[in-house]
């Protein structure tokens, strides 16, 4: 697999469409730590660790949804394997008005826009969500 981080989110997205509850991902820290901003923002109801029947860790991701409908409008891979997208902190964008976040892949940890906006750093922007 080239793109973990899009493969998860393809699988969020895939699971939202079909409205199911959860969804399991192979484990990797970045996949929790995106998971973690995700949960933190309030997009997802949590995560947990795992393992699969062939003894491989994996993430099982509760999913969100509100009168029915996704939380999770949009989620868009922003920085791909071979396009890879760094901004600075003034430059990155708010999405739909600042309705939506960023996540951003810090020196200092994986983190929503405005908290790298507030931290004063860059790095590279993984994802939108919306």
């Amino acid at each position: 697999m080239n793109d973990p981080i899009g493969d998860m989110l393809t699988r969020i997205r895939n699971a939202h469409m079909r409205g199911k509850s959860t969804v399991k991902t192979p484990a990797s820290k970045l996949r929790g730590w995106v998971l973690d901003v995700l949960a933190n923002e309030g997009y997802i109801r949590g995560y947990e660790g795992a393992t699969s029947d062939a003894g491989h860790p994996e993430l099982d991701i509760s999913l969100k949804y509100f009168d029915g409908e996704p939380v999770i409008k949009e989620l868009k891979r922003v920085s791909k394997p071979g396009r890879r997208v760094y901004m600075a902190c003034s430059d990155i964008p708010a999405v739909r008005q600042g309705l939506g976040i960023s996540i951003v892949s810090t020196p200092q940890g994986v983190m929503s826009d405005a908290q790298a906006r507030a931290a004063n750093v860059g790095g590279e922007v993984l994802c939108t969500v919306f």
